[in-house]
């Protein structure tokens, strides 16, 4: 990782409640004079990070980073099995994104994340595009049924034993069907033991995807503690078996409502679990958005394409 600035710490953070029970964490970084810029995680689940910021220049931006619903330090947290899912859609999060923006007093933001954040971003910004001022987002995604297809069947082409061990993990006779509204199903269960196994099962899944991929990195996806995996796997698999409330290509279809709105997307042409040719898709969709496809990258990113994306916020601070 290309590191550009000093780590910056929070300087303010606090819980926005979303009148339904549900209390969305949020916390502020950099210059509270400065441009406001949000920061929207993947997953969907996976948290913002904890870690200092440091690819924005703290002198002139306004950094915010929240928590999704049911995840992180948001609650209640998708691991107790008392945490309604029902409440947690597109359409929730995109309206805590914007009740969030108005809690905080801002006029427009830029928008930043990748995987599933970018899905999330294009959701909002389409939704909302007077809000935002510039978009900059890594690993494209829009969630249409033939990315999760992909990801969850497509690439078990090439990684078969790890795909059997995924198709495996949901009852024998649920395997030719569904099996995101499988895995679905049992992150529902009352028994503990049956979520905790469901969750090692699809993120096993998930490390196997990137694993050779350019930069691959070993426990990618596994690698947090049990509560956050829990979490993790009963937020996405309530998701992508739902095609995130979205309709199919719909992300793709409205693209011409971002226009105007500056854009970079950096994809790498070795992402196993997004194709580049969503990015490319978009990208020809989108009038004024700039791709850059890196060549050493997938999924997990590189150090050009990490170089490529603060390039971007390094250029639309000054705007």
């Amino acid at each position: 990782m290309v590191d550009l600035y000093p780590p910056t710490q929070p300087y303010d953070h606090g819980f926005l409640d979303a009148g339904d029970g549900n209390r969305v964490y949020y916390e502020q970084l950099g210059n509270p004079a400065g441009k406001p810029a949000l920061h929207v995680h993947g997953g969907p689940g996976s948290g913002a990070p904890r870690r200092p910021a440091r690819a924005w220049d703290p002198e002139r931006y306004r950094v915010i980073r929240f928590d999704q619903r049911n995840c992180g330090r948001s609650t209640p947290h998708a691991s107790d099995p008392a945490a309604d899912m029902g409440l947690n859609t597109t359409r929730h999060l995109i309206d805590d994104m914007e009740r969030l923006r108005e809690h905080l007093g801002i006029d427009k933001w830029l928008l930043n994340g990748a995987s599933w954040g970018s899905t999330l971003i294009l959701a909002y910004a389409q939704q909302h595009p007077e809000r935002v001022s510039e978009i900059v987002i890594q690993a494209v995604t829009t969630t249409r049924r033939a990315e999760t297809d992909w990801l969850y069947r497509g690439a078990g082409w090439f990684q078969p034993e790890a795909w059997d061990r995924f198709r495996d993990g949901v009852p024998e006779d649920e395997r030719d069907g569904d099996l995101l509204a499988a895995y679905s199903r049992l992150m529902e269960n009352p028994g503990r033991a049956v979520r905790e196994k469901a969750a090692a099962d699809w993120l096993a899944w998930e490390d196997a995807v990137v694993s050779n991929e350019p930069n691959g990195v070993p426990g990618m996806y596994s690698d947090r503690e049990i509560d956050a995996q829990i979490a993790f796997v009963r937020i996405c698999a309530h998701f992508f078996s739902n095609g995130a409330w979205l309709e199919d290509d719909q992300l793709l279809r409205n693209a011409h409502k971002l226009a105007g709105i500056p854009a970079v997307l950096v994809h790498g042409r070795h992402d196993m679990g997004s194709p580049v040719r969503t990015a490319w898709e978009l990208a020809k969709a989108w009038p004024g958005a700039r791709l850059h496809i890196i060549e050493d990258s997938g999924h997990a990113g590189s150090d050009a394409a990490n170089r490529t994306s603060r390039a971007a916020i390094e250029e639309f601070k000054n705007r």
